[in-house]
C-alpha cells in the first residue's frame, strides 16, 4: 500500500537515489556521488530555511515518488502558490495511482497553508505526463512562456 508524507531528516539517501533516476529518465547522468547527492538533498530540504520541500509516496521501506516543491508569492492578489518543481514516480510504481496520490497530497498541502493554487510545468515533448496531467482536469496555460536564465549558476 502506497502512503504520501512528508519528507523527514533521514530520507535524503532515499531521496538522492530516486533523484539520480530522474536524472536519467532525462538522459543524464547524476553529478557527484551518492553522499554527494544526499548531503545536497539534505542542505536542500532540511536546511535553515529549507529552499523547497518534498511529498513522498512510499511503499513500506521502498521509495515510490517524489513531489518536490515550494511556495510563490504573489499569486492571484496578496495569495500565495504551491509551485510543483519535480513530480517523479519510480519506473516500477507508474501507472498505477502513485502520481495521483501525489498530486491529491501537494493540493491537500495547498487546502491547509491557505493557498490559491498548485502551479507547474512540464515538457512540451513528454505526452505521458501531458495525458496524465490532462486526466487529472489540469489545462495548459497557452498564454504562458517560461523563461531560463543560468548566469547566476
Amino acid at each position: 500500500m502506497i502512503t504520501i508524507d512528508g519528507a523527514e531528516p533521514g530520507d535524503e539517501n532515499a531521496i538522492a537515489a530516486l533523484c539520480a533516476e530522474l536524472d536519467g529518465f532525462y538522459g543524464d547522468d547524476p553529478d557527484g556521488s551518492p553522499a554527494e547527492r544526499a548531503a545536497i538533498v539534505r542542505d536542500t530540504l532540511f536546511g535553515s530555511p529549507p529552499f523547497a520541500y518534498a511529498l513522498l509516496a512510499r511503499d513500506g521501506e521502498t521509495l515510490a515518488g517524489l513531489a518536490a516543491y515550494s511556495f510563490l508569492w504573489p499569486a492571484a492578489g496578496l495569495t500565495a502558490s504551491l509551485y510543483l518543481k519535480e513530480l517523479y514516480v519510480a519506473e516500477s510504481y507508474r501507472r498505477a495511482g502513485t502520481g495521483r496520490l501525489l498530486m491529491d497530497g501537494l493540493q491537500e498541502v495547498a487546502r491547509r497553508r491557505g493557498l490559491s493554487r498548485v502551479e507547474w510545468t512540464t515538457d512540451a515533448t513528454n505526452t505521458g505526463a501531458r495525458a496524465f496531467y490532462d486526466a487529472l482536469g489540469a489545462k495548459p496555460l497557452t498564454e504562458k512562456i517560461f523563461y531560463r536564465d543560468t548566469r547566476a549558476g
